[in-house]
């Protein structure tokens, strides 16, 4: 998930006192020697969370057997993959965990990690088993409820999803179990409903921690935009933007709206040097395209190089991006449709449908278009966009 769920449950959480993270399971690629450089992570020495995480290393290395040290390195690698959208962070927590990790029943700071980052990868089923668990020794643990509300939604699993945000009503600060409520709701046929009540009680909480009012605020964007509140939608991504104007997920979702408002020159203003990832570097190019940029050629096969590194990697987390970037930009419809389509069997958001929905109509696939509008009537989900092509 690509998953703006994943992303701001992990930041609510931490922001609460509690811990979470997201996202693609795959087999990884093993290099041929320990000398084998496959890519360098955006860390230089000097940086501050360089030297934190050296301090972290050198002292599990003295003491391999410390489990909180192994957590603490695994819980900045996680983070810092979530501030910084670049999955391969996740690697390096599982490999802190390398003592613990084939445990059937590791110690519960481990099993909420590894939870956290089997569900980065996508391995949903393996992330459950961890959480089911820990829910049974703590049933009172709010992380690991907001977690499994989190995956089962993005599984379309409504109804079970719906059952972890009623219990964290007793568990977790109001404005976190009402986030999960009403943004579940959102997407189950009482989106403007759930906007309206979200909002108001943003409105009434003043004392929030910046944090989760940039989360928050990014849900009513999303939410404003499906239901066609244009005015409401940016008002609130340029709010969550000044609290956080580096979060690459709310970079990605405003130059998302703003591509759909045909605005493609702002989206190049705001992500001018901002394409450190995948996602912004798409949306970059895609507003490279609709400038008619000279630029675009070489932003296109910056683009081809990096999703196959990911491929290399045996990564897989972007299938979403990948499958936007080969019908949009190589023109390639068959291919972005087998890639949506793969998409769509691991993650059931409203833009994996959409996305769905716009390589099956390029490839004139009425069958996968038929089985989104039944889709849409089991599930109630609403968007303006989504509307507009299926008329």
């Amino acid at each position: 998930m690509n998953a703006s769920k994943f992303h701001f449950a992990c930041l609510a959480l931490a922001a609460s006192g509690l811990f979470i993270a997201a996202n693609v399971a795959a087999v990884p690629y093993i290099p041929t020697s320990d000398e084998q450089v496959l890519e360098r992570l955006p860390l230089v020495p000097s940086d501050p969370a360089a030297r934190e995480l050296r301090a972290l290393r050198d002292e599990l290395a003295r003491q391999p057997e410390r489990g909180d040290l192994a957590v603490a390195l695994a819980r900045r690698y996680t983070e810092l993959g979530r501030v910084k959208g670049d999955p391969r962070f996740a690697g390096y927590a599982q490999a802190a965990l390398a003592r613990w990790w084939e445990q059937a029943e590791p110690p519960a700071e481990v099993l909420l990690v590894r939870a956290t980052l089997r569900q980065r990868t996508h391995d949903f089923d393996a992330a459950l088993a961890d959480l089911a668990i820990l829910l049974r020794r703590s049933p009172r643990d709010g992380q690991a409820r907001l977690t499994r509300a989190t995956i089962l939604q993005v599984q379309g699993a409504f109804d079970a999803a719906a059952n972890e945000c009623a219990a964290l009503r007793r568990l977790a600060p109001e404005v976190v179990w009402a986030a999960c409520a009403y943004g579940l709701a959102g997407v189950t046929g009482r989106l403007r409903e759930s906007y309206d009540a979200l909002a108001a009680l943003l409105s009434r909480q003043p004392e929030a921690k910046p944090e989760v009012r940039a989360w928050v605020l990014s849900m009513l964007a999303e939410m404003a935009a499906r239901a066609g509140l244009n005015d409401a939608a940016e008002a609130h991504f340029r709010e969550a933007l000044a609290i956080d104007p580096s979060d690459h997920y709310l970079l990605t979702a405003y130059a998302d709206w703003l591509l759909d408002q045909q605005r493609p020159a702002q989206v190049v203003k705001i992500l001018d040097r901002q394409q450190r990832t995948d996602a912004l570097l798409l949306r970059h190019a895609l507003a490279l395209k609709a400038l008619n940029s000279p630029d675009l050629a070489a932003t296109v096969e910056q683009l081809r190089a990096r999703f196959a590194a990911s491929r290399l990697r045996g990564d897989r987390v972007h299938l979403r991006e990948e499958a936007r970037f080969t019908r949009e930009l190589l023109g390639d419809n068959p291919a972005a449709l087998a890639l949506a389509r793969d998409n769509w069997a691991v993650q059931k958001e409203v833009p994996d449908l959409r996305l769905l929905l716009e390589t099956a109509l390029a490839s004139n696939d009425v069958a996968t278009v038929d089985s989104v509008r039944q889709w849409l009537a089991r599930s109630r989900a609403e968007d303006v966009v989504i509307n507009r092509l299926l008329r």
